[in-house]
């Protein structure tokens, strides 16, 4: 595996982790977290940003912020899921864009 993908999971398991902590800290609750992320994803899938993107281009740069989606549903007592198990779980929930058949 390349190394930048390893570095990118480090980083994207950290954010989660720091989500988490926010969240049972009282900081930020999981439905601030999940509208800031949905508004990330809006941006991303935006007709500016994606015009022109493949499907798969798409998936890519929304993958990290559906992985956060996820990881923010966890209940903050509750343990992490793997990064592999996040990453099984938003290949699960993707839908299609309007463009694809």
């Amino acid at each position: 595996m390349n190394v930048a993908n390893l570095q990118l999971e480090g980083l994207l398991m950290a954010v989660a982790a720091i989500n988490h902590t926010l969240v049972r800290k009282g900081v930020l609750t999981v439905e601030e977290i999940d509208i800031a992320l949905r508004k990330a994803e809006a941006v991303e899938t935006g007709e500016d940003r994606s015009e022109g993107m493949s499907a798969s281009s798409r998936d890519a740069v929304n993958f990290p912020i559906r992985l956060l989606e996820l990881a923010n549903q966890c209940q903050p007592e509750a343990d992490m899921p793997s990064f592999s198990k996040l990453a099984r779980m938003v290949g699960q929930m993707k839908e299609p864009y309007n463009d694809q058949m």
